[in-house]
């Protein structure tokens, strides 16, 4: 595939790509501003028109962050997966959340299929740490039921967190994977939004 690309767009190709593969997600054109130390977003935003009217990049309308890459689209694997806020890896917080926006990613990439039901939600917080989970990490989750072991975000008591869930011996609990945080035993309802199947971190 041959096109007529400036140093320019070629070094804003190439970065789109990185931060795609690395990430997950698209950059945004405020992101490409900074990153190439453009006076505004206007000027990024005319270089995606120019590769996009080369053919290299398209646009979805309507979508800040949708930039796809022509290849993709022939194949099945690419999916948006809706992102719904934060989840406090920490203390549980009150849990309304609004759709934020979507995640395009190579489902297969992370081994799961495109027909299952799947989510994701920004990372808050220290006491997963010690499973390597950390602050400002994406965790992609799955609607399904948990096995013992899983991480899952979990409605507990009216509030929403992300923890392993354990049962053993005829109870259930959820566990921090940070000792300075304790187990929190539901006292009334637990209800398992999703279980995690990817962690997504972006790149310093």
């Amino acid at each position: 595939m041959s096109h007529s690309l400036t140093t320019r767009q070629i070094e804003i190709l190439d970065y789109l790509r990185k931060a795609h593969h690395e990430t997950g997600i698209m950059p945004s054109t405020r992101e490409i501003q900074h990153y190439f130390g453009f006076a505004s977003q206007t000027a990024a935003m005319s270089h995606l028109r120019a590769l996009e009217k080369k053919g290299v990049i398209q646009r979805l309308p309507g979508k800040a962050r949708a930039v796809i890459f022509p290849e993709d689209l022939d194949r099945e694997e690419i999916c948006d997966i809706p992102i719904y806020g934060s989840i406090a890896a920490g203390y549980a917080e009150a849990a309304e959340q609004e759709q934020e926006g979507c995640l395009s990613i190579d489902v297969t990439s992370i081994g799961i299929g495109r027909k299952r039901d799947t989510f994701a939600l920004r990372v808050r917080g220290e006491s997963m740490i010690d499973a390597h989970i950390c602050d400002g990490d994406t965790v992609v989750l799955e609607k399904r039921e948990p096995r013992n072991g899983d991480i899952v975000a979990a409605l507990i008591d009216g509030e929403t967190t992300l923890k392993r869930f354990v049962s053993e011996k005829g109870r259930t609990y959820l566990h921090a994977e940070n000792s300075a945080y304790p187990d929190l035993i539901p006292t009334g309802e637990l209800f398992i939004q999703g279980v995690m199947v990817a962690l997504l971190r972006k790149s310093a």
